[in-house]
């Protein structure tokens, strides 16, 4: 038996037509007509990168989902997300442009995740990325920008929710744990409002079951000597390095944590402890910053980060943002690796989340650049279409041009596009019957009859009223 093409969309894909399209494409020029009149660029950028670029900083979470393979020798990736192919873009070919660099983006990106309301494995963000600015005018900046473009769309009701992974950073760091854990135990942040405190504990003492060797013996070398060892000598011993899709870099970075924790059990504790206060600190701007400066002053760290914040907040009211429709969560952590210091999303008025972002200033250098501060933000665009409201799609004045001399026929129809008429012009040569007909199916505005006396436009809306 022969092959049979079975004309389906691949799942968690759409097909979109007609209203929709328009709908879209109006939503899109909407946002970057905002972004534009902020002093924002636009950047095109191939859909296609190095799956290497998504490894370094994006954290175990998406690169679960990159879509990727070998061809040629190159290990590729669809693009699954902006922030990295346009720091890509800009070491590579902007490394002389004026700061701060200011640019807007809006096209496909591609996660294999579990299809849901609103959530596609083929997706289209549109966002901006400012680049070189520090502190928190820049932060306020793409905040408030984040905030204009709901209003440009008509969407009144939302909740912004700010964190900060730097100020987590911080106390974690309070507590003289390594690098590697500070940073797995900062991650685990969003696992434990989801999961639980007990199951994210139990799940951190499985990994470590899971592990393919002992390594007491080596806990005298350095980390970065360690992690050089283990590659090279584990797969000559027959060790697989690509248990659970992971890569054999994040496999040797287990391992190695696996020794270092062995005498941090206290300072685990008490970070388990730090992490569910963390997590309680949710709500209004006001309560959750003293909060905050409560454990700040536990853990004898400074409070500079959350004095940053502060002020970012204060600028927050120029750019019109109502304190009642802002909340602090220092629990969230937004799932990429590379961000550093402030985060937020924004929900709809249904808790759908159409708006995430943050400041990652480490990544232009992880990719490659020149140090640089930086912070961003992107609109899920399928997410923003499900909460705007219904809008008429159908241009006002859309005409089909009809007539029995064609020459006659295409010069009306160009006038009428001048006069700013969606046009179409009968091809079929039908009867006049059939076209009206075919003009109210089509939902024109008007029909235009030819003669070589001139144009005679009917307006069917009014002959629908009628």
């Amino acid at each position: 038996m022969g092959y049979q093409l079975t004309p389906e969309v691949v799942r968690g894909t759409r097909d979109l037509f007609g209203a929709a399209v328009h709908q879209r494409q109006t939503l899109i020029q909407t946002l970057t007509a905002t972004f534009d009149q902020a002093g924002y660029d636009p950047i095109e950028l191939p859909l296609l990168e190095h799956r290497e670029l998504y490894l370094k900083k994006s954290g175990d979470d998406l690169i679960a989902k990159l879509y990727h393979w070998n061809q040629g020798g190159r290990d590729l990736a669809l693009r699954p997300e902006w922030t990295a192919s346009v720091l890509r873009a800009v070491i590579s070919g902007l490394g002389d442009a004026p700061i701060p660099l200011r640019l807007r983006y809006a096209g496909p990106v591609f996660r294999y995740e579990r299809p849901r309301r609103a959530t596609y494995r083929q997706f289209t963000q549109v966002g901006i990325e400012l680049l070189g600015a520090p502190g928190p005018l820049a932060d306020a900046e793409a905040l408030g920008l984040a905030v204009t473009g709901l209003r440009e769309l008509g969407i009144q009701q939302w909740t912004l929710t700010i964190g900060h992974i730097g100020v987590i950073k911080t106390l974690l760091n309070s507590l003289g744990l390594p690098e590697r854990i500070t940073s797995a135990l900062t991650w685990s942040l969003q696992r434990i409002r989801s999961k639980g405190l007990d199951a994210v504990k139990q799940q951190w003492r499985d990994d470590d079951d899971d592990l393919p060797v002992d390594l007491a013996s080596l806990a005298h070398l350095a980390d970065q000597d360690l992690e050089t060892l283990l590659l090279r000598v584990l797969p000559s011993l027959g060790v697989r390095l690509d248990s659970g899709g992971r890569e054999p870099q994040a496999i040797i970075q287990r391992l190695v944590r696996k020794l270092r924790r062995g005498d941090d059990t206290l300072n685990l504790d008490r970070a388990w402890h730090l992490l569910s206060a963390l997590t309680a600190a949710h709500g209004p701007a006001p309560s959750v910053m003293q909060h905050m400066r409560e454990l700040c002053t536990e853990y004898t760290v400074a409070t500079d980060a959350l004095d940053e914040l502060q002020t970012t907040l204060d600028l927050l009211k120029a750019y019109g943002v109502p304190a009642d429709q802002v909340v602090l969560d220092f629990g969230m952590g937004r799932g990429l690796h590379y961000y550093t210091g402030l985060i937020f999303e924004i929900d709809g008025a249904d808790g759908l989340q159409l708006c995430g972002g943050g400041r990652y200033d480490d990544l232009v250098a992880a990719l490659g650049g020149r140090a640089m501060p930086a912070v961003g933000f992107a609109y899920g665009l399928e997410r923003i279409v499900a909460a705007v409201a219904p809008a008429e799609i159908i241009p006002n004045k859309s005409v089909l041009v009809v007539g029995d001399d064609h020459s006659l026929v295409i010069q009306a129809a160009a006038t009428l596009r001048q006069q700013g008429y969606r046009t179409a012009i009968d091809l079929r040569q039908r009867s006049a019957a059939a076209n009206l007909n075919d003009a109210r199916r089509r939902e024109m505005s008007h029909l235009a009859v030819v003669t070589a006396a001139g144009i005679q436009l009917r307006d069917l809306n009014e002959q629908k009223a009628q």
